[in-house]
């Protein structure tokens, strides 16, 4: 019997068509089981812990899957980055996009989705207008008039325990439930980004952009941040923001028991 392995990735999104592999589409889980079936001789099925959308971007997605070759775990990433282009020596006409953080042996019934109990989300606002950020950023019109405060006192009443119902796009995987726990909203600002992290128990379809949609109307002016509470007791997605688009999008962190 295998290995229990976990990886930790990061990947720049822009040119892929998501995570979750889709036939004649380039995916970040595509492109990993790719490289695994390269060096195990055989397919090797793998289970993010998210499944993020065209163009966004992690700083630590996490997959498991399981693991019966000779080569050592701990040689993974290593070899993995190579094969990616990471280190200039990628198959033919892959850019290095994709980077194995860490492999590590987990117990046998770990599992990279099942066993995952909370996520921290990034999400830039690029101030500067720099055409070479249009891809790592959201490049909004007047960002650096953006009411700070009020996008503050905003996020202060999407933390905690509510029905986010309001806060979903329709399309993904129906859900049992739609209440979730925000337990952090911060958002921080300098002189060229606006620094949006939310960290939960989970989050439903699009939930991320769209509450930074809704408080960038916050901190246009075009909604006051008191009314995140009847919005959010409406359970409408049609009285929330907009969707902010993915490429400021960050997957950042995953928290396991």
């Amino acid at each position: 019997m295998g290995s229990n392995v976990l990886i930790t990735i990061e990947y720049d999104g822009t040119n892929f068509s998501g995570w979750q592999k889709q036939p004649a589409a380039r995916t970040v889980q595509g492109e990993i089981e790719h490289v695994l079936k390269y060096i195990a001789g055989h397919d090797v099925p793998i289970h993010g812990t998210s499944r993020t959308d065209a163009g966004v971007h992690a700083l630590g997605q996490c997959a498991s899957f399981d693991w019966d070759c000779p080569m050592p775990v701990e040689k993974l990433p290593e070899v993995m980055n190579r094969r990616f282009g990471a280190g200039g020596e990628g198959r033919s006409g892959a850019p290095g996009d994709i980077r194995i953080l860490s492999a590590q042996v987990m117990d046998d019934d770990f599992h990279a989705r099942y066993s995952c109990k909370g996520k921290t989300y990034r999400y830039i606002i690029d101030k500067t207008g720099d055409i070479f950020r249009r891809r790592q950023a959201f490049q909004y019109p007047g960002a650096e008039s953006l009411d700070i405060e009020a996008m503050r006192r905003a996020a202060s009443y999407i933390v905690g325990t509510h029905d986010f119902k309001c806060f979903e796009t329709s399309g993904g995987t129906p859900r049992e439930t739609t209440v979730r726990t925000v337990s952090r909203l911060d958002i921080e600002s300098d002189n060229t980004s606006i620094v949006i992290e939310i960290t939960g128990d989970g989050f439903l379809y699009n939930m991320v952009r769209i509450i930074v949609g809704t408080l960038v109307e916050v901190g246009a002016g075009k909604r006051p941040a008191d009314e995140l509470p009847e919005i959010i007791e409406s359970r409408n997605r049609g009285r929330a923001g907009f969707t902010a688009p993915p490429q400021g999008l960050y997957l950042k962190e995953i928290y396991f028991e």
